[in-house]
Formats: structure tokens, C-alpha cells, sequence
């Protein structure tokens, strides 16, 4: 159709409306609507438009790879053996638009370079015309004679080139050599015939001879044709070297042809000559130089001599075959030498060694130094490790020798390295302060209100629940700040952050005194040996009473100021910021008195805070740097893990290239998340980090598997004493190391004799199917802190009946843990006797045996109760009632003070003066 509207051409091209029309409008076309009609001239301007900015667009693809793959089928084999191979074939082609201007720029290199031979060629003629005109006028004569005759042969016509040069005409094939105009052109014979008198004519006429002249542009004629010949002579030079190598392959695949049908013949007439007798009695073939040799004659052919590569070709029987060089005597001996006596080696032995390295280091199998210890009286396995005197004895008695080295060789190798860098020039640094004390007692606020942030209201249940790493520049200079959980199950956070500062900050609340929490705070302060500065919070409130809290702190031996000791007391409001300036300067002051230094111009060291794995950038390390400088590039060994510094981050998220001491950062690259609480450094090269952190993971590889076998036979010789315990398999994730470990050990101090929790996995960063594969193969209940699964696992999870939990707050995890093991313990089983029955006397009935005539002197008796026979107040029987009646009615149950008869299934001793005792069985739910 040659009309179409704006609408029906978008569904044609398949583009949408808003699109075309807004090319349209750049092609210069003034349709606004979907409904508006495009002519075919609209048509033609658009696709012009189109071509024209396609062409020009820089973001086009200058390089096109097209790839095919063809899959095909090969049979090899036959019968029983016959197999099918698929072969696939890819083909990758690639086709490079080349840039007009690239182009434009090789054409003006090529047109440069044949001006530069041009002008090259100019002044070798401008060279070569000035040393004709300064010759003698016999040689421009001779010269020129020479010029005329070349170029007349080498500008002459293909069919006169047969001809004699004497027949060529000068005058129009050459016209270089200028005459007076009084004397007639002379072809080049005659000339040369009277080169000899002209010489004499221009020796007594100089003047005359003035007039000769070269032009130079036959003599660039001359350079060019004489360039061309050489051209053609190299072509045709190349063209026969491929002819003649081309003959010479045909030449020996000829000759390789005639020898294969050679030794196909010889062949076939061996075997025909097999039944003419033995082999050693065979005549062998003539082989002389005049004779011929198998097939046709040797004429012609080349001699063994002209095949010779230094490893003499035998060709007896048509075959090529290769004869064995000769080597002198002592080469031609094997190399290697049984040895007569035992060698001996020398074994190290580090602190712990397993019996399968030592057997390596002996050159013996593991089973001969298993043998040798079970001969010492040690049952060990293959892979089990070694003290150091064990393994020398073995070693020892198997001869070898000892050689005792170091178990930290790489540490000390490391620790030489670090201190060859030397100490650096100490400054002055900002001091590093911890906030610790109980939980909710405003540690997060009154740190918050010097940082002017709101982090307290984004924590999980208001708890913090990893240490926070902030710097801070105030008034009276920088600060850096580490804000500590307070709850009880973050002990080892709150004993790394005493550890790792300056200065402790005990946060205690005016109105609610000092707790468990912050007599732990002061017994980590004092075990780091850091000073305290006492801030009491919650100022604002009534109920404050800060001397109730110097008392309960001055108990245990933390004394004020005021009052003789040497620890700040400084009352404060987190929520209203009275005594925050205080504080800043009790801080401050106390920075003072401990002359805080470090190096900034020596490679970084430091402290991990934390760690976590991030699903976009990796494993992301929280670092405080102690000394030194960090920078952007550097590679860092964490603990077990290390790495390059591929960014560097400050607590607010920006990227920074450097950090000096004091300073925390979070770090990216590392190959793992290390523990919290590890050292890092930063060391020379890949190498060194690389090494050193796989002899820490050997190292808690084989402390690890200590620990196991040790558990192991603890857990045999209490399960053999006290039965089989029940066990709660669980697998924990969180989103920080420092969390995790709080978890991990939370769990593993909750149970008793007869439950407990094994931690089966633990590990950072979210749920996969890995791990519900795991917790399914475990029987494990899984627990995700602050971290969630992905799709795949959490339909894993929904398909196996996998119980997967969330959680954000540590203790509502803790307190699921507790009453899950409480489900598990076994009821108390309590027995309360309800009523007792005296027999008074015995009588029988033929229908149901011995019936106890029986008063009812307490409580009630039930018939569908346990029962117990007392004698003498010593159980004699215990069962269940047969039959209980009042009269001759049958009674589920008979009050204090009733006659009834009563009959004892299963016993037929009962005697007048028994009491029967009937009582029940109750079970009470227990708990941890």
C-alpha cells in the first residue's frame, strides 16, 4: 500500500509509536499523531534519515564475530568394538568495519612514502648529473653514449626488442642527448662509432662541448625502469623456487609411492619363500652397488649417503628403518643404581606432625610407621597427629635422622618482616574509646548525641548487637568511638572491644545501678588493664540517684575522684546532651596522661571489629588501624584469610583512598570473613600472605581435629555412664562474625544431662540450598539472624518440611532454643497416693477367687487405679485391682470410711491386717 498511517507503520517496522514519531520529527517530517497518513516521499525521507545517522553514529559496531557450530557423527570400529563419536565443529568468523579516517590516514602514509622515494630518487640524479658535469668531456661523452643506448633498449616496443640496437632510432626513443641544432641526429651506433672523435673535436673545442647536456628527467626514467626489471627478476626468481620445490615434493611422494609397492612385493615373495627351509639357511639378498636393488635399477636414484641425518636410514625390505645411535660405553649404562646401603634422610618434625608426613619425609609407605607405633603400644590412625617426642622416637627407630624445627617458623619469618620496616616517626594519635555497660542503659544514645545520628532507633529491639566503629571530630579534637552490645550473650564482643582500646566508657543508668552486665564491663576493663571513665546516664529522669551508683561502684573497688580514687565520675543525659561536653573533656584528659602515639609511615597494622559477607561486594571487613597507613592496593593479611584493598570505605559508606592510626574503615577483597577480633597487616607481596595464611588454616584445621577426637571420647565415656543424651541439631547463619560467634555460644551453654545443642553449621552471609541440603541431611532445625534465604532454598525448605526460622534479636532466638530443649526432656513422675484400704478379712468365693474384706481408712479408693500391697508397711505386691464392690453391687470408687471388698488380680496372698494402697501417677512438664 503506497499510504499508511503513523500507527500501522509502527506495527510494520515493529517499533513503538512515540519512538518513530520522534524520528520523524528529527528527520524533519511534521506527523505528531499515531492517526496522521506517511506518503511514500515521507517514507523515503525517514529511511534517509535513518541510513545518514546509522552511518555516523560513533556507537556502532565496528567489529562483527559470526559463529557456527556443526555437530557430526564418526563410526569407528566394527563388529563388537564398534563405537559412534560425535564431533562438533565451531567456526568463529570475524569482519572489521574499518574506520574512513584510518583509511584517509594510510593513504596519506602511502602517498608520503612514494614522495619520499621520488624525492630520494631526485637527488640521486641531481647527484649523479653534478658529477657528470664536473667530469672531463671524454667521459660525459662516453657517459651519455651509455644513457642513450640503455634507455633506447629499455623504452623500446616488445616486438623491436629482437631487433639489433643499430636499427632503433634515437631521435624519438630517446631525445636526452642534446646536439647543436647545425648537426643531425645520429642513431645510437653511429654515435658510439664516434665517441672516440668526438672526443678529440671536444678536447680542441671546449667551447663546443659546453653545449652536451643530461636531462635529469631521463635519467629518472632510467632509475625507475631499472627498478621495475629488478621487480620482475624477483618474481620470476620466486616463481621458480616454487616450481622447483613443488617438483621436489612430487619427486619424493614418487619415490615414497615406489617404495611402499617395493615392500608390499618383498613382502609377498617372503612369504611365497617360507616353505624353502629354515631362515638361517636362507641365501641372503644381493645387494651390490652394480646389481639392482629389489625393483628397477639404482640409476638415477639417490645414495643412502645423500638420506643421511647422523642416524643412518636402513631401508632393507622397503622399509625405513631408524638404526640406534651409538653412544659411548659409560652413556650407554642406566642412569639409575640400586643403592647397597640404606639411605638415610633427615626428617623435620615440627611440634605436631601426622604419621602420613612423616612417612613422605622417610621415603616409606604410612603402613610401616603405623606398624612402628603399634610396636611402641600407641593405636593411632594415619591421619592423626603427633607430639613431637612421639614422632622423633618413631623416626629414631626407623633410622633416620632428627631434625626438630620450629611449629611457627612462617609467624616468626612474618613477625622478622614487619619489624624490619622499623618503628616510623611516632605523632601524636586520637585516642580510641569504648562505650560498655548493662543493655538499655543508653550506651547507643549517649553515643549517638556526640555523633548527632539516630543509630539506636534502626537496632533490632533497641539492642545493639555488634560493635559499631565511629570517628568522630569534635570540639576538643578526633575520637573514635566502638559502641559494645550489652547483652549478656555478647561477652567476647565486650571482651575484644576492652581489649582493642584506649580509654572505657562504663555507661551506667542513674535510675536502675550497677547490673551484671557492667560488673563484667569492669572486670574486662581491669583484665586489659584500660582506665575507666564512669558516665551516669538518665540524668533527666526522677528516680536518678547518682550516689546509689557510686556506692554500688565504689563496692567493687572503682572509687571516684571526690572520694580519693582515680576513676572520673561524670553525671550525663543522653537524651537532653547535659554533661556530654564533661565527659568529651574527661576523655580527652585522660588521652593526655596515657601520650597516645603511633607511626603513620609504616605499612598498617591493626585489629578486625568485624565482618560480614555481602551478597554484591564479597567479604567485607571492618578494620580499626592501630599504626601505620592503610592504602587503596595494599595486600592484607586478616587471620586465616588475605588479599588485595580493592576499596576502602569510612563508616558513612564513601570511599576513601588512605586511612591513618585510629581510624576505622570497612575493606573490600579479601578471600574470606575473618574471625572478629583477628590481627591484620599488611605485607610485601601475594606470596608471603598467601603462605602464612594457609599454615593458619592447617594449623586450626589440626587443632580442630584435636578438639574432635577429644570430644568424641568424652562424649563415649559420658554416654556410656549416663545413657544417651538427646540432641538438638541446628545450623546457623548471621549477617556479622561477631553475632554468630555470640550465637554459637549462647547455644552451647544451653542444656543439662540430658539435652543439648549441636551446632552443625555456622557460617556468614544468607540461606542457600547447600544448607538446607545439610540441615535435611542433619536432622538440623535452621536459624537465620538478620540474614533470609533465597528462592531456591526457601522452596527447597517448603518441599522437604525443613523448619527454617528468622530471627533479629538474639534473645527471642535463645529463648526458642530453650523451649524447644524443654520439649525434649523426659516429664518428671510424680506418684500421689490417694486412698488406703486395711483388710480386715479374707474370704473365698468360688467365682472370683480370694476376696479381701477391706475398710476404707483414708481417702478414696479407685478401681481403675494402680495399686500396692503393704505388709508391715513393706511393698510386697504391685499391680491392679480385679474387682471392687460394695455388697453385691459393683463401685467404680469407695469413700473414707466404707466397707468393700476388694480383689487383687493376679495375688492370692492377701492376709487380715494388709493394707492396700492406691495411688496415681501424674507427669510434670519440665524445663531448663
Amino acid at each position: 500500500m503506497a499510504e499508511v498511517t503513523v500507527s500501522q507503520l509502527a506495527e510494520v517496522v515493529g517499533a513503538p509509536v512515540e519512538r518513530l514519531l520522534r524520528q520523524m520529527k528529527e528527520a524533519g517530517l511534521k506527523h505528531s499523531a499515531a492517526e496522521q497518513v506517511v506518503s511514500d516521499e515521507d517514507k523515503q525521507t525517514l529511511l534517509t534519515y535513518l541510513k545518514r545517522s546509522h552511518g555516523e553514529s560513533a556507537d556502532a559496531p565496528r567489529k562483527i564475530t559470526l559463529k557456527r557450530k556443526t555437530i557430526s557423527t564418526l563410526k569407528t570400529g566394527s563388529g563388537a568394538s564398534k563405537k559412534t563419536v560425535n564431533i562438533e565443529v565451531r567456526k568463529k568468523r570475524t569482519y572489521v568495519k574499518r574506520d574512513p579516517a584510518e583509511l584517509a590516514a594510510e593513504a596519506a602514509a602511502e602517498e608520503a612514502r612514494q614522495q619520499e622515494a621520488l624525492e630520494a630518487e631526485a637527488a640521486e640524479v641531481e647527484a649523479v648529473a653534478e658529477v657528470v658535469e664536473e667530469a672531463p668531456v671524454t667521459e660525459v661523452v662516453e657517459t651519455t653514449v651509455e644513457t642513450v643506448a640503455e634507455v633506447a633498449e629499455q623504452t623500446a616496443e616488445p616486438e623491436t626488442k629482437e631487433e639489433p640496437v643499430a636499427e632503433e632510432p634515437v631521435a624519438e626513443e630517446a631525445p636526452a642527448v642534446e646536439t647543436p641544432a647545425e648537426e643531425p641526429a645520429e642513431t645510437v651506433k653511429e654515435v658510439a662509432e664516434a665517441a672516440p672523435e668526438a672526443a678529440e673535436e671536444l678536447k680542441t673545442e671546449p667551447e663546443e662541448s659546453a653545449a652536451i647536456e643530461i636531462d635529469p628527467e631521463v635519467l629518472r626514467q632510467r632509475a625507475i625502469l631499472r627498478r621495475k626489471e629488478e621487480e620482475e627478476k624477483e618474481k620470476q626468481r620466486r616463481a621458480e623456487l616454487l616450481a622447483k620445490k613443488k617438483r621436489e615434493e612430487e619427486a619424493r611422494a614418487e619415490k615414497e609411492k615406489r617404495e611402499r609397492d617395493s615392500a608390499a612385493d618383498a613382502k609377498g615373495k617372503g612369504k611365497k619363500d617360507d616353505n624353502r627351509g629354515p631362515r638361517h639357511m636362507r641365501e641372503a639378498p644381493k645387494n651390490d652397488d652394480d646389481s639392482p636393488r629389489r625393483r628397477g635399477s639404482t640409476k638415477g636414484r639417490k645414495s643412502r649417503d645423500d638420506f643421511d641425518d647422523g642416524f643412518g636410514d636402513d631401508r632393507q625390505g622397503g622399509r625405513r628403518r631408524k638404526k640406534t645411535l651409538k653412544l659411548p660405553e659409560d652413556a650407554q649404562r642406566h642412569g639409575f643404581q640400586t643403592p647397597t646401603d640404606k639411605i638415610i634422610y633427615e626428617v623435620n618434625i615440627s611440634e605436631t606432625i601426622t604419621p602420613t608426613e612423616l612417612a613422605s619425609q622417610m621415603k616409606v609407605k604410612a603402613a610401616e610407621v603405623i606398624k612402628e607405633l603399634f610396636k611402641m603400644g600407641m593405636m593411632v590412625t594415619i591421619n592423626q597427629a603427633l607430639d613431637q617426642e612421639t614422632a622423633q622416637l618413631v623416626v629414631e627407630e626407623m633410622g633416620h635422622k632428627v631434625k626438630l624445627v620450629s611449629d611457627t617458623a612462617v609467624e616468626e619469618a612474618l613477625e622478622e618482616t614487619l619489624t624490619s620496616h622499623g618503628e616510623g616517626t611516632l605523632l601524636p594519635r586520637a585516642p580510641v574509646v569504648t562505650v560498655m555497660g548493662h543493655v538499655d542503659h543508653g550506651k547507643t544514645s549517649l553515643l549517638d548525641y556526640i555523633r548527632s545520628s539516630r543509630v539506636a532507633s534502626g537496632e533490632a529491639g533497641g539492642i545493639t548487637q555488634h560493635i559499631g566503629a565511629y570517628h568522630v571530630e569534635t570540639g576538643h579534637g578526633m575520637i573514635t568511638f566502638l559502641d559494645t552490645p550489652g547483652h549478656a550473650a555478647f561477652t567476647a564482643m565486650r571482651a575484644r572491644g576492652a581489649k582493642s582500646t584506649d580509654i572505657v566508657i562504663l555507661v551506667v543508668a542513674a535510675d536502675d545501678g550497677v547490673m551484671p552486665q557492667t560488673e563484667e564491663a569492669v572486670a574486662h576493663a581491669r583484665a586489659a588493664g584500660v582506665p575507666l571513665v564512669v558516665a551516669i546516664n538518665k540524668m533527666d529522669k526522677e528516680a536518678a540517684d547518682p550516689d546509689r551508683v557510686k556506692n554500688e561502684l565504689a563496692a567493687k573497688d572503682v572509687i571516684p575522684e571526690e572520694w580519693g580514687g582515680d576513676t572520673q565520675f561524670v553525671p550525663v543525659s543522653a537524651h537532653t546532651g547535659d554533661g556530654v561536653s564533661a565527659l568529651l573533656d574527661a576523655v580527652l584528659l585522660q588521652a593526655e596522661l596515657l601520650e597516645l602515639k603511633a607511626a603513620a609511615d609504616v605499612p598498617a597494622q591493626g585489629l578486625v571489629i568485624e565482618s560480614r559477607l555481602d551478597k554484591g561486594r564479597g567479604a567485607v571487613a571492618s578494620i580499626l588501624i592501630q599504626s601505620g597507613t592503610l592504602k587503596q592496593g595494599d595486600i592484607v593479611l586478616a587471620g586465616q584469610c588475605y588479599g588485595r584493598v580493592r576499596a576502602m570505605l569510612d563508616e558513612n559508606g564513601k570511599p576513601i583512598d588512605t586511612a591513618g592510626p585510629s581510624i576505622p574503615v570497612e575493606i573490600l577483597g579479601l578471600d574470606g570473613t575473618p574471625e572478629a577480633g583477628d590481627n591484620f597487616v599488611v605485607v610485601e607481596n601475594d606470596k608471603r600472605a598467601r603462605e602464612v595464611a594457609d599454615f593458619r588454616q592447617h594449623r586450626e584445621r589440626e587443632n580442630r581435629i584435636k578438639r574432635q577426637q577429644a570430644a568424641k571420647l568424652d562424649r563415649m565415656f559420658e554416654s556410656m555412664a549416663a545413657g544417651e543424651r538427646k540432641t538438638l541439631n541446628v545450623l546457623v547463619k548471621a549477617d556479622v562474625r561477631g553475632s554468630l560467634e555470640a550465637i554459637q555460644a549462647s547455644l552451647l551453654d544451653i542444656g543439662n544431662e540430658e539435652v543439648n545443642v549441636n551446632i552443625v553449621s555456622g557460617g556468614v552471609g544468607g540461606l542457600t540450598e547447600t544448607d538446607v541440603n545439610l540441615a535435611m541431611t542433619a536432622g538440623a532445625v535452621m536459624f537465620g539472624f538478620n540474614v533470609r534465604a533465597d528462592s531456591s532454598a526457601r522452596k527447597l525448605a517448603e518441599n522437604e518440611g525443613v523448619d527454617l526460622r528468622y530471627y533479629s534479636v538474639i534473645y527471642d532466638l535463645i529463648d526458642d532454643v530453650k523451649q524447644a530443649l524443654s520439649g525434649m526432656l523426659s516429664p518428671e513422675v510424680r506418684e500421689e497416693i490417694v486412698g488406703i484400704a486395711e483388710v480386715r478379712d479374707v474370704f473365698r468365693s468360688p467365682k472370683f477367687g480370694d476376696i479381701a474384706g477391706c475398710m476404707v481408712v483414708e481417702g478414696t479408693v479407685y478401681r481403675s487405679k494402680p495399686i500396692r500391697v503393704l505388709r508391715d508397711d513393706v511393698v510386697i505386691y504391685e499391680g491392679e485391682l480385679e474387682s471392687l464392690r460394695r455388697f453385691k453391687d459393683d463401685a467404680s470408687e469407695v469413700k473414707n470410711g466404707l466397707e468393700c471388698g476388694i480383689g487383687v488380680k493376679n495375688y492370692k496372698d492377701v492376709r487380715p491386717g494388709d493394707k492396700i494402697e492406691v495411688f496415681d501417677v501424674k507427669e510434670i512438664a519440665r524445663s531448663l
